[in-house]
């Protein structure tokens, strides 16, 4: 029987999971975040006219790096050779805001739900540095798993947006 607690050994002492023995898959997830703000900020922000410049643009890029920096973030992360990283953010009217997904996959031995999660916080985080000085009352929410594939704990899909 493996440890309950997997980050930790039997002293308690925290470690890095040993994945070396679990197969090359292809691994996949998706996750989302939400931001909200101001009507002007959000049709400032929409139509590229953010005082910082186009702020969709920087924040999908910066989402993307932030995929691939993970594991030097969260201290428990294995570094994995991502084969891609994709970043979506869509205007969403009726909230006044941005729906934010990102999409990341890899063949590796582990998961890259965290990366996943990581792109779209900090999408998110990056277009509140970007919009700040139009609205400080901005809120960032729903940053969840959306979907994940591969592995052994097998596929997921959130049943449905927020729950």
């Amino acid at each position: 029987m493996s440890d309950p607690l997997t980050h930790q050994d039997s002293e308690g002492r925290v470690r890095m999971v040993n994945v070396g023995d679990k197969a090359v898959t292809g691994r996949r997830a998706v996750a989302g975040a939400h931001i909200a703000m101001t009507l002007s900020a959000f049709t400032a922000i929409r139509d590229g006219q953010g005082p910082k410049g186009n702020a969709l643009h920087t924040a999908e890029l910066a989402g993307i790096l932030a995929a691939k920096k993970t594991s030097d973030l969260i201290p428990l992360c294995h570094p994995l050779p991502l084969t891609a990283v994709k970043l979506s953010i869509e205007p969403d009217a009726d909230s006044r805001g941005f729906d934010i997904r990102a999409e990341v996959s890899c063949d590796g031995r582990t998961g890259v739900e965290m990366e996943a999660l990581t792109a779209a916080s900090i999408a998110a985080l990056t277009l509140y540095d970007m919009a700040k000085a139009l609205d400080k009352t901005m809120t960032i929410s729903a940053v969840q798993l959306l979907e994940k594939s591969g592995g052994r704990s097998g596929d997921y899909t959130r049943a449905t947006p927020g729950s």
